[in-house]
Parts: C-alpha cells; sequence; structure tokens
C-alpha cells in the first residue's frame, strides 16, 4: 500500500493552539457548492450544490489533525476581507464557537478571523462582530438545510474561551483516536 498525503492528518494544527489554528479552507465564501474533503484519497469532492439561494456566509473549512463525534475534523468558518480558494491553508484566529445540532447530532462551527488580515484581525471575540454577520452564519445553517428536508437548530453562540475548550477537546479526541499525528 503506498502512503499519501492527507491534508487531515499530515497537516500540522498550528504553532500557538487554541488561539490561532491552521485551517484548511473547503468552500469559498459565496459558494453554492458544498466541497468537502474525500477522506481517503485526500482530494477535495463535490458534496453537492445548494438547493436553495443562500451561500455560504465566509470561507469554510477544518482544522487539521482534529476529531468530532460527526467522524469529521472540527469544522471552521473564517472571515476574511479577499476570497478564499480552496484548499487553501489559512492562520486563524479564534474568536468564538456557534453551537448547533444537525440531525440530532451536536456539530459545533469555530468562528474566526484571517491572522494576516488588517480588515478583520483586529476581532477578537464574537461579541465584537457586527449582530448580522451572526445572524447570517446561522440563517444560512438553519435555511440551506430546511430546504433539503433536514433539520438544524443553532443553539447558541459563544465566545473565544468556549472555542479554545471545542478546539482542545477536539484535538484530545483526534489523539485518543489516530494516536500523535499518526493514522
Amino acid at each position: 500500500m503506498t502512503s499519501h498525503f492527507n491534508p487531515w492528518h499530515d497537516v500540522s494544527r498550528g504553532d500557538n493552539l487554541p488561539h490561532t489554528v491552521q485551517s484548511i479552507i473547503e468552500i469559498p465564501k459565496g459558494s453554492k457548492g458544498k466541497y468537502e474533503l474525500d477522506k481517503e484519497s485526500g482530494l477535495l469532492k463535490l458534496d453537492r450544490v445548494l438547493f436553495s439561494a443562500v451561500h455560504y456566509p465566509a470561507a469554510y473549512g477544518f482544522i487539521p489533525q482534529t476529531y468530532c463525534d460527526d467522524h469529521d475534523p472540527l469544522d471552521i468558518l473564517v472571515l476574511c476581507s479577499v476570497d478564499i480558494v480552496p484548499m487553501c491553508l489559512v492562520e486563524a484566529k479564534v474568536i468564538g464557537v456557534m453551537q448547533m445540532v444537525d440531525q440530532d447530532e451536536e456539530d459545533d462551527k469555530i468562528i474566526a478571523v484571517a491572522a494576516h488580515d488588517i480588515s478583520v484581525n483586529h476581532y477578537n471575540d464574537i461579541a465584537d462582530l457586527p449582530p448580522h454577520m451572526l445572524l447570517e452564519m446561522q440563517r444560512f445553517f438553519e435555511d440551506y438545510k430546511a430546504l433539503e428536508h433536514k433539520h438544524v437548530s443553532v443553539e447558541r453562540f459563544m465566545g473565544r474561551e468556549d472555542a479554545y475548550r471545542i478546539i482542545d477537546a477536539s484535538i484530545k479526541l483526534y489523539e485518543d483516536t489516530y494516536g500523535n499525528g499518526k493514522r
């Protein structure tokens, strides 16, 4: 069996955890395509085209070497003033978390800002964001799933300390499941 590079397992989480994390973007802001990492090949695949008039409110991806109860890496929404292309690495400053329930499973989304974008990196906590941004994120996830006849509810938005705790737990679960960076 030949080994191959897999972004989920072979890319660093970053050096200043959990304050800043390395994120891998799967979906650019504004997209109607839902792209996701194919866990076997490490390539990006088109999962589906959103059946609605909504589009992703921020760049969307995951934090490498993390693992959650939904059997996926930890999701992250990264706010940035430019479009971020899929499979781009972005150093992201963590500012909060959106806790939601998707089909009766907890599905946390870390909220962060691109660390090297002066247009957004002054935000330090989710409370600093304009209220419409949070509402836009909430409505996006609730609406696009509703049109697919799936129930999602955004339970709450929480600040960066809660996000740090969730990141640390996803790292521990990854290490318990896969070992220290070894598959």
